[in-house]
């Protein structure tokens, strides 16, 4: 239920002016902080795997996150389309602060990793939530410029998130970048609280939709196949050398069946229209975060850099990123979003393909720190305009399902590339092929993203959720 305090679709307000700028600069914060908490530990985790003795959880610690994100994500889904967003925006901020406590309180690696798992949990609840509230609170007229600002949001945590992570880390402690994220997360929340009051309302028993335990537990399954998938290698049977090698392949088998019910039918078949559109997010995230994850990693183990200094290597990459989403908001019907997508799909391909040359020929560091750029620009031309085409396609009674499979689509794409990237890292003699095969894998979901790309163009609504 749209708040009466709201003007009509027709208004010509902007996003940062009235009625809208207090719930804009609130949901901009909690993207802000959460792109922060990313870019902050992607930088620190060496240092906390080196500290922690936890080399072997070293990709669980980033896939766990995005697969209990999937958890998250369904049950905000429906609980949205049944009730409306503020109970579940609420609760996936609680969860969200109390992953970051567990894991910023963590004197082990396994129990840093359960924390990142609450707060994956908490983490993709928290993003279909703030897209149902950009759906009933913004005009259409406006999405494109919020999700714009969700992309810039990144603009300064990637100025300042890395470097910051590294000075805390090397100054203080690792254990402070998780918990000195917690106090600014409430007050973010309580920017956006009066709109969210009129928000929600009583539907009709009749079109209530019920609650979908089925897929919470499709969600469920999708989540265990992709913690198994990284924990696969540590599995042996006495008699049988390829044990790793089946139970990897059994997890991605079951984890691609868990997911077939949480996204709109075809999305596997890359369908035209908003399976595609899924399948796109899907697969650009398995390739971005995928390599991001390890370029860091390359350049303090390959290159001796700091802490400090690695992490500037993504802010690189996010600065890039939050001005294609700025460019391609302002520029609005004169790209047009298939256009956008393909841009962005090739821009990805080609920063792997040059972090790939880096690692496997010893170029310098800077060609990769250089080329990471055009995959950020690449991921803010494509991720505006497919969340765009995402609401465009959705109805009232299904933005939360199709919310949800967008943000799934990100999260176990990049959960999976993680998980078989952590594979493959450890499947090499020296660290030098094991960055190379790294970037390869990659290179291979991004071509595939490239591949997809074309077909996001409508076919029909093609919304419906499978029965």
């Amino acid at each position: 239920m749209r708040d009466s305090t709201l003007p009509s679709t027709g208004t010509t307000a902007g996003i940062l002016q009235r009625p809208y700028l207090w719930v804009t600069i609130g949901a901009c914060s909690l993207v802000f902080l959460a792109a922060f908490e990313s870019l902050a530990v992607t930088t620190i985790m060496p240092v906390v795997s080196r500290e922690l003795n936890g080399a072997s959880l070293y990709a669980l610690a980033f896939a766990g996150p995005m697969a209990t994100g999937v958890i998250g994500m369904v049950a905000a889904g429906n609980w949205s389309d049944r009730r409306g967003p503020t109970l579940p925006l609420y609760a996936s901020v609680a969860l969200f602060m109390l992953g970051l406590i567990i894991a910023g309180t963590a004197v082990s690696m396994p129990v840093l990793v359960a924390g990142r798992l609450v707060q994956g949990l908490g983490g993709g609840a928290l993003t279909v939530a703030l897209y149902v509230v950009v759906a009933r609170v913004y005009p259409a007229t406006l999405h494109p410029g919020i999700f714009a600002a969700f992309s810039a949001a990144w603009v300064i945590p990637s100025l300042v998130g890395p470097f910051a992570a590294g000075i805390v880390a090397q100054v203080l402690s690792w254990h402070w970048v998780f918990l000195g994220v917690v106090g600014l997360v409430v007050p973010a929340l309580v920017m956006i609280v009066p709109v969210l009051r009129g928000m929600d309302g009583q539907p009709e028993q009749a079109t209530l939709p019920p609650w979908a335990v089925g897929r919470i537990a499709w969600a469920a399954l999708a989540a265990l196949a992709v913690l198994g998938l990284n924990l696969s290698a540590d599995v042996t049977v006495a008699g049988f050398p390829a044990t790793p090698a089946l139970l990897a392949a059994a997890a991605v088998v079951i984890a691609l069946i868990a997911v077939r019910p949480l996204v709109p039918r075809g999305t596997l078949l890359a369908q035209r229209g908003l399976p595609s559109v899924i399948l796109t997010r899907g697969l650009a995230a398995a390739a971005f975060f995928g390599a991001e994850v390890y370029l860091p990693y390359l350049l303090i183990d390959q290159y001796a850099f700091a802490p400090t200094f690695a992490g500037l290597a993504l802010t690189a990459g996010a600065v890039a990123w939050a001005g294609a989403a700025a460019m391609q908001g302002r520029l609005g019907g004169r790209l047009q979003h298939r256009a956008a997508v393909r841009i962005g799909s090739l821009l990805v391909l080609a920063a792997i393909t040059l972090t790939l040359a880096t690692a496997a020929l010893h170029w310098p560091a800077a060609v990769a720190i250089a080329g990471w750029t055009f995959a950020g620009g690449g991921m803010g031309l494509l991720y505006p305009r497919l969340s765009v085409m995402t609401l465009a396609l959705s109805t009232k009674e299904n933005e939360g399902f199709n919310s949800s499979a967008m943000s799934i689509g990100d999260s176990l794409g990049g959960a999976l590339s993680l998980a078989t990237t952590g594979i493959v890292f450890a499947a090499f003699t020296t660290t030098a092929e094991s960055f190379a095969g790294v970037f390869v894998l990659t290179a291979v979901l991004a071509v595939a993203a490239v591949a997809v790309a074309p077909r996001v163009g409508s076919a029909g609504k093609a919304a419906r959720p499978p029965q």
